[in-house]
């Protein structure tokens, strides 16, 4: 059997023999640890601690704030020392509690429990109480997603181990280190959907061993797989991953389970297993520190709540002071400007450069080449969709689907002219998106004042 693989696509320099052989090593936060509020898609949480409060580690210091939410748990024991604003990666100032380490690391009780003799409403319960959520940087509840409207048609739950983007291994580490918790863990997944849903795993092709390892881990579970899929950006997006193994298609106006498809990252599944089976609550995340500017690059166990800042030095700092810092990697992150931020359940990479060629590269006139065409996983035409965005044309914009740009940035990379096509595709597909929230609000703010005329 072939490669599975999708239309389109690109391929970067990969860039993860940097950090691929590192195995994960544990670190320890310093006195302050800062936890958003908003650290998740949808609602933020609400603080249910008060400044003076000691807490414990796993302790709930922060309530879920609505259905699409999720609780955050103190990752060390200690006080609050307030709850204020502070500074998130993209620059953002929002609600924190904010915690003075006691570096005792006192932990409260965690209740273990047998996953086979839980009913799908208790599974589902714990991993909202332990305030699960994706992991490979979406941030989308965990609870919420694995209880779509009808749980009977969903026949696949794919397991995202593909970690396409350049120079970030922490996916790959948990699945040399780990194979036996993510295969527990989508094994709890399972339960919650009908007999015949089968769970791949699926990973790309520059990951052998991995592939070796998690073939054994399967072995024995008749309802499990693992995909081999070709190696190529953006392979492990949501909308990719579905069409390269089951051959179906997600647009902008579904979700995938109206494919019947789940996808939960590595990291994701490996919290479900530890919220279900040992009642522990998602405190800690694997995090890859690389890039050609790191003394020392590696993978880090490294609690939420401790600052980027602190993971830098302890790693070994830089070689030499970097041109260009990435929250994320190269191709779908954002640039840093500060260190002085905290680690999220989302945060899965730091990646440094000696030299910022995006802002050295120099913008010249569209070629009509084609390739940003060839490279985009949508179908898209990008070069068209960034004039519209130029010129302000939404209509044209929606017309010729810019709401489908799943924003990979395979355009951009692919284009000769350096036009920061992905930026500007975006910038008008957020604009497009809040008009219709916008119109949707006005919508119903004026049928509830007809309603009470």
């Amino acid at each position: 059997m072939g490669l599975f693989t999708f239309k389109g696509g690109v391929h970067p320099n990969e860039g993860k023999e940097l950090a691929m052989d590192k195995a994960v090593v544990e670190l320890k936060p310093g006195k302050e640890l800062v936890y958003l509020l908003s650290q998740h898609i949808g609602a933020p949480a609400k603080a249910v601690v008060a400044k003076g409060d000691h807490v414990l580690a796993g302790q709930k210091i922060a309530e879920a704030g609505g259905f699409v939410s999720a609780p955050i748990h103190a990752s060390v024991s200690g006080t609050v020392t307030g709850i204020e604003k502070r500074k998130n990666a993209t620059g953002g100032m929002v609600d924190a509690v904010i915690v003075e380490n006691d570096e005792q690391y006192e932990s409260v009780k965690f209740e273990e429990a047998d996953p086979d003799s839980l009913s799908r409403d208790d599974i589902l319960a714990r991993i909202r109480e332990a305030g699960v959520v994706g992991m490979g940087g979406a941030g989308f509840p965990t609870a919420v997603k694995l209880a779509p409207k009808d749980p009977s048609t969903v026949d696949h739950i794919l397991v995202n181990g593909s970690e396409c983007e350049p120079y970030l291994t922490s996916d790959y580490r948990c699945m040399m280190g780990q194979p036996e918790k993510i295969v527990a863990g989508l094994e709890i997944i399972l339960k919650l959907f009908k007999p015949e849903c089968r769970g791949v795993i699926c990973i790309e092709n520059n990951k052998p061993k991995a592939i070796e390892i998690m073939k054994k881990a399967v072995q024995g579970h008749a309802n499990m797989s693992v995909a081999v899929m070709k190696t190529k950006y953006p392979e492990g997006a949501e909308r990719c991953l579905i069409n390269a193994i089951t051959g179906r298609y997600v647009n902008s106006k579904m979700l995938p389970a109206d494919a019947g498809c789940v996808v939960d990252n590595v990291g994701t599944v490996m919290a479900v297993y530890d919220a279900v089976k040992l009642g522990k609550p998602c405190t800690h995340r694997v995090f890859t520190l690389s890039g050609d500017a790191v003394k020392n690059p590696g993978n880090f166990l490294v609690p939420v709540g401790m600052s980027y800042q602190e993971i830098v030095d302890q790693a070994g700092g830089f070689s030499s002071d970097p041109e260009k810092l990435i929250s994320g990697g190269p191709m779908m992150g954002f640039a840093l400007f500060d260190l002085n931020v905290p680690v999220t359940k989302t945060s899965g990479a730091i990646t440094a450069f000696l030299k910022d060629e995006v802002s050295q590269a120099k913008e010249t006139a569209c070629i009509s080449c084609g390739r940003c065409l060839h490279g985009c996983p949508a179908r898209l035409m990008p070069c068209k969709l960034a004039d519209f965005a130029e010129h302000g044309d939404a209509g044209s914009f929606e017309a010729y689907y810019g709401l489908e740009c799943v924003n990979c940035g395979s355009c951009s990379y692919q284009c000769p002219a350096k036009r920061p096509l992905a930026a500007e595709i975006n910038m008008m597909r957020q604009t497009v998106l809040g008009n219709k929230k916008k119109a949707a609000a006005a919508k119903k703010a004026a049928a509830a004042k007809k309603a009470s005329a």
